[in-house]
């Protein structure tokens, strides 16, 4: 079975929407890529950088951080995101998956880390990173056939960040 796929919401009839602001023209975001599985992090990125450009921004307006790995992502994002520079944080990575449990543990704390960083900061980090059993699905979520998760994740960073903005007044 496969997931349905993304698109618009429907809202119901005579609600009102809360609708995400643009990044206003002094807008930074950040985007911490790690480097193992660096060729398939470095399509993620360039996936990321060009909805970032399309929505707007300069790349003189997006930094790019490194981490080692998925594992380090949260704690970059997190100090990206205290610095109280960037609307938003994309976190990019790739696990695939091995013969030991590590892929288990790398994966959870990656994604609770970057959950954790964004509540504890009140800036949103979306989550891009490949959680995979194979390089091929790999491969395919970094611009195959499935997308690119680094379109999406920079996607879901300046909506959201749109939308704290919105509410923010």
């Amino acid at each position: 079975m496969t997931a349905p796929a993304a698109g618009r919401l429907v809202l119901p009839e005579g609600t009102d929407h809360l609708r995400p602001r643009p990044l206003g023209p002094e807008a930074r975001v950040a985007v911490v890529a790690a480097d193992y599985h660096a060729t398939i992090v470095g399509r993620l990125l360039d996936g990321a950088v060009a909805t970032l450009e399309a929505a707007g921004l300069g790349r003189d307006r997006i930094t790019v951080a490194t981490a080692p790995g998925a594992f380090e992502l949260p704690l970059v994002a997190r100090a990206l995101a205290e610095t109280g520079g960037y609307a938003a944080v994309v976190t990019l990575g790739c696990v695939i998956r091995g013969g030991t449990p590590h892929f288990d543990y790398v994966c959870a704390e990656a994604a609770r880390g970057v959950g954790a960083a964004s509540r504890e900061t009140g800036v949103p980090i979306a989550f891009g990173v490949l959680t995979c059993d194979t390089l091929e699905q790999a491969e395919e979520r970094a611009g195959g056939a499935h997308g690119n998760k680094g379109e999406e994740a920079a996607t879901a960073a300046i909506h959201a960040a749109g939308t704290l903005a919105a509410i923010g007044g």
